[in-house]
Protein backbone atom coordinates (compact mmCIF):
# COMPACT_ATOMS: atom_id res chain seq x y z
CA UNK A 1 0.00 0.00 0.00
CA UNK A 2 1.51 3.20 -0.97
CA UNK A 3 1.50 6.11 1.32
CA UNK A 4 0.01 8.97 0.87
CA UNK A 5 1.87 12.37 0.84
CA UNK A 6 1.45 14.54 3.99
CA UNK A 7 -1.84 16.84 3.27
CA UNK A 8 0.12 20.56 3.45
CA UNK A 9 -1.98 22.78 6.08
CA UNK A 10 -4.05 25.84 4.29
CA UNK A 11 -3.92 28.79 6.16
CA UNK A 12 -5.54 31.81 4.88
CA UNK A 13 -3.54 34.62 5.02
CA UNK A 14 -5.80 37.67 6.55
CA UNK A 15 -4.78 40.74 6.04
CA UNK A 16 -5.80 43.66 8.50
CA UNK A 17 -4.87 47.76 8.88
CA UNK A 18 -4.35 49.21 11.90
CA UNK A 19 -4.48 53.20 12.02
CA UNK A 20 -4.48 55.06 15.10
CA UNK A 21 -4.77 58.92 15.76
CA UNK A 22 -3.49 60.40 19.65
CA UNK A 23 -7.02 62.63 19.91
CA UNK A 24 -10.38 63.53 17.90
CA UNK A 25 -8.84 66.38 16.81
CA UNK A 26 -6.41 64.63 14.13
CA UNK A 27 -9.71 62.18 12.84
CA UNK A 28 -8.83 63.49 9.25
CA UNK A 29 -5.53 62.44 9.83
CA UNK A 30 -7.03 58.91 10.46
CA UNK A 31 -8.70 58.77 7.42
CA UNK A 32 -5.71 59.52 5.41
CA UNK A 33 -3.78 56.91 7.23
CA UNK A 34 -6.34 54.59 5.96
CA UNK A 35 -6.32 55.52 2.29
CA UNK A 36 -2.85 55.42 2.59
CA UNK A 37 -2.19 51.85 4.05
CA UNK A 38 -5.17 50.39 1.88
CA UNK A 39 -3.40 52.08 -1.42
CA UNK A 40 -0.45 50.61 0.02
CA UNK A 41 -1.68 47.03 0.53
CA UNK A 42 -2.80 46.59 -2.93
CA UNK A 43 0.29 47.72 -4.48
CA UNK A 44 1.54 44.54 -2.57
CA UNK A 45 -0.89 42.69 -3.23
CA UNK A 46 -3.00 42.00 0.50
CA UNK A 47 -6.60 41.43 0.34
CA UNK A 48 -7.39 43.05 3.17
CA UNK A 49 -10.28 41.82 5.16
CA UNK A 50 -10.40 44.17 8.15
CA UNK A 51 -9.76 48.02 8.57
CA UNK A 52 -9.30 48.95 12.57
CA UNK A 53 -8.97 52.47 13.15
CA UNK A 54 -8.61 53.86 16.89
CA UNK A 55 -8.34 57.63 18.75
CA UNK A 56 -6.42 57.08 22.15
CA UNK A 57 -2.95 57.43 22.81
CA UNK A 58 -0.10 55.31 21.90
CA UNK A 59 1.01 54.95 25.43
CA UNK A 60 -2.33 53.35 26.45
CA UNK A 61 -1.85 49.68 26.93
CA UNK A 62 -6.08 49.87 27.22
CA UNK A 63 -6.92 50.25 23.19
CA UNK A 64 -10.00 47.78 22.89
CA UNK A 65 -10.32 47.60 19.05
CA UNK A 66 -6.15 47.13 18.98
CA UNK A 67 -6.66 44.21 21.94
CA UNK A 68 -9.20 42.52 20.00
CA UNK A 69 -6.93 42.61 16.61
CA UNK A 70 -4.02 40.84 18.81
CA UNK A 71 -6.43 38.10 19.73
CA UNK A 72 -7.83 37.60 16.57
CA UNK A 73 -5.86 34.55 15.31
CA UNK A 74 -7.58 34.69 12.20
CA UNK A 75 -5.31 37.84 11.54
CA UNK A 76 -2.25 36.66 9.83
CA UNK A 77 -0.63 40.07 9.21
CA UNK A 78 -1.02 43.55 10.36
CA UNK A 79 -0.04 46.37 8.71
CA UNK A 80 0.43 49.73 10.33
CA UNK A 81 2.36 52.98 8.20
CA UNK A 82 4.56 53.84 11.66
CA UNK A 83 5.66 51.32 14.19
CA UNK A 84 4.35 54.30 16.86
CA UNK A 85 0.80 54.03 15.53
CA UNK A 86 0.90 50.55 16.87
CA UNK A 87 2.80 51.73 20.08
CA UNK A 88 4.76 53.94 21.45
CA UNK A 89 7.00 50.90 23.67
CA UNK A 90 7.33 47.44 23.77
CA UNK A 91 7.15 47.15 19.63
CA UNK A 92 9.52 44.50 19.51
CA UNK A 93 7.42 42.24 22.29
CA UNK A 94 4.50 42.56 19.99
CA UNK A 95 6.57 41.54 16.94
CA UNK A 96 7.95 38.88 18.72
CA UNK A 97 5.07 37.74 19.97
CA UNK A 98 2.74 37.55 17.02
CA UNK A 99 6.05 36.15 14.92
CA UNK A 100 5.49 32.82 17.61
CA UNK A 101 1.81 32.20 16.63
CA UNK A 102 2.68 32.55 13.18
CA UNK A 103 1.95 36.08 12.36
CA UNK A 104 3.41 39.36 11.47
CA UNK A 105 3.56 43.02 11.57
CA UNK A 106 4.10 44.86 8.57
CA UNK A 107 5.12 48.55 9.13
CA UNK A 108 4.88 50.47 5.85
CA UNK A 109 7.13 53.65 6.73
CA UNK A 110 10.33 52.98 8.93
CA UNK A 111 11.93 55.62 10.38
CA UNK A 112 15.01 56.57 8.81
CA UNK A 113 16.84 56.97 12.01
CA UNK A 114 16.47 55.98 16.02
CA UNK A 115 16.93 59.66 16.34
CA UNK A 116 13.01 60.31 15.20
CA UNK A 117 11.85 57.07 17.59
CA UNK A 118 13.81 58.70 20.60
CA UNK A 119 12.44 61.94 20.65
CA UNK A 120 8.56 60.82 19.58
CA UNK A 121 9.35 57.91 22.80
CA UNK A 122 10.57 61.08 25.32
CA UNK A 123 7.30 63.48 24.27
CA UNK A 124 5.40 60.24 24.79
CA UNK A 125 6.68 59.52 28.25
CA UNK A 126 6.60 63.26 29.69
CA UNK A 127 3.11 63.50 28.26
CA UNK A 128 2.34 60.04 30.13
CA UNK A 129 3.53 61.35 33.67
CA UNK A 130 2.33 64.28 33.31
CA UNK A 131 -0.70 62.69 32.90
CA UNK A 132 -0.75 60.18 35.36
CA UNK A 133 0.68 63.05 38.05
CA UNK A 134 -1.88 65.42 37.46
CA UNK A 135 -4.66 62.42 37.57
CA UNK A 136 -3.15 61.18 41.08
CA UNK A 137 -3.31 64.91 42.28
CA UNK A 138 -6.54 65.17 41.59
CA UNK A 139 -7.39 61.38 42.95
CA UNK A 140 -5.73 63.08 46.04
CA UNK A 141 -8.12 66.18 45.89
CA UNK A 142 -11.24 63.72 46.01
CA UNK A 143 -10.21 61.35 48.49
CA UNK A 144 -9.33 64.53 50.85
CA UNK A 145 -12.65 65.71 50.36
CA UNK A 146 -14.68 62.49 50.98
CA UNK A 147 -12.73 62.15 54.22
CA UNK A 148 -13.43 65.73 55.38
CA UNK A 149 -17.05 64.73 54.41
CA UNK A 150 -17.20 61.67 56.64
CA UNK A 151 -16.12 63.84 59.44
CA UNK A 152 -18.45 66.16 59.20
CA UNK A 153 -21.09 63.66 58.61
CA UNK A 154 -19.07 61.95 61.71
CA UNK A 155 -19.56 65.37 64.03
CA UNK A 156 -23.62 65.81 63.30
CA UNK A 157 -24.29 62.04 63.97
CA UNK A 158 -22.65 62.62 67.61
CA UNK A 159 -24.29 65.70 67.93
CA UNK A 160 -27.89 64.01 66.87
Amino acid sequence: MAEEPPKEAHTVNRVAIYARVSSHEHRSNLERQVERLEDYCAAKGYQVGLVVKEIASGVNDSRPKLLALLKDPTVTKVVVEHKDRLTRFGFRYLETLLELAGRQIEVVNLAENDREDLLADLVSIVYSFAARLYGQRRAKRKTERIVKELQADGIEANVE
